[in-house]
C-alpha cells in the first residue's frame, strides 16, 4: 500500500466552529479508545525505567488541547511517574487546557538545546513529509535531554479498511474526510525507521501498539 500524502481539512481548520469542535471529540475517542493514550504511557514507562528518572519534564509538539499528555499523566501517577507538561501547538487556539503552552512550528521548537527530559508527538509524524520528519526529530532531539517519542499510526490496508467501516459513528465530516487520509499517509514501521536512522539519534526503538498504532522512542545519543 503506497504512502498518498493528503491535506487533512483540520489542519487548516477548514469547517464550523461545530464541525471542528466534533472532529477534536473525535480525536479524543480515537485516542481514549485505540490505543493513543497507552502508547504514550507506555514509552514515558519505559524512558523513565531506563533513565532511573521519576519526574520527568515533559513537551508535548503539535498537543491540541492536549488531551494524550494529560490522560497519560493521570495513568502514569500511579506507578510512580510524574510528568510536568508543556504544550506545543501552531495555533493558539488550539490550545484550552491548564498547562504551560507555547505556540510554536514543531520544526523550529522555540525552546534552548536541553530544555526538556522528553519531547513528544501523537498522530503529527504521518502529516509530514519524510524530510520533515527528519527536521522534527532533529530539531526535538536537540531540545531533549533524554528522548523523544513519536506515536503515530500504522499504514496498513486493514487499517484503512477499519477506518472506512467506523464511517457512521465519526461525528465530523472533517473526520470522515482526515480519518482515511491520515491511514493513507502514515508511515509504516520500516520507512520510519529508515528515516530516523538519518538523524542525530543514538538509538531507535519501535513498537507495534493496539490497533495500528505505532510507539517510536528516539534516544538521545548520549543516553542510549
Amino acid at each position: 500500500m503506497k504512502r498518498v500524502p493528503t491535506a487533512e481539512l483540520l489542519d487548516s481548520d477548514a469547517g464550523t466552529p461545530a464541525e471542528i469542535a466534533g472532529s477534536l471529540k473525535d480525536l479524543i475517542f480515537f485516542n481514549r479508545c485505540f490505543g493513543g493514550v497507552t502508547t504514550t504511557e507506555s514509552m514515558v514507562a519505559r524512558v523513565a525505567q531506563t533513565s532511573a528518572l521519576s519526574s520527568l519534564s515533559f513537551l508535548e509538539v503539535a498537543s491540541g488541547s492536549g488531551y494524550v499528555a494529560d490522560a497519560s499523566r493521570q495513568r502514569l501517577k500511579k506507578r510512580g511517574v510524574r510528568l510536568e507538561i508543556t504544550l506545543s501547538d501552531r495555533s493558539r487556539s488550539h490550545l484550552r487546557n491548564g498547562n504551560r503552552a507555547v505556540a510554536a512550528d514543531a520544526l523550529a521548537l522555540p525552546f534552548r538545546d536541553r530544555s526538556f527530559d522528553v519531547v513528544s508527538c501523537n498522530l503529527f509524524a504521518h502529516h509530514l513529509a519524510p524530510s520533515e520528519v527528519q527536521r522534527f526529530a532533529d530539531e526535538a532531539l536537540r531540545v531533549c535531554r533524554v528522548a523523544v517519542l513519536i506515536n503515530d499510526l500504522i499504514r496498513h490496508p486493514l487499517h484503512l479498511a477499519l477506518v472506512y467501516a467506523g464511517l457512521p459513528l465519526y461525528r465530523s465530516r472533517i473526520t470522515r474526510h482526515d480519518a482515511p487520509a491520515s491511514v493513507r499517509q502514515a508511515y509504516t514501521p520500516e520507512e520510519m525507521r529508515e528515516l530516523l536512522l538519518h538523524t542525530a539519534a543514538g538509538q531507535v526503538e519501535i513498537h507495534h501498539h493496539y490497533l495500528f498504532r505505532m510507539g517510536v522512542i528516539v534516544w538521545k545519543a548520549n543516553n542510549s
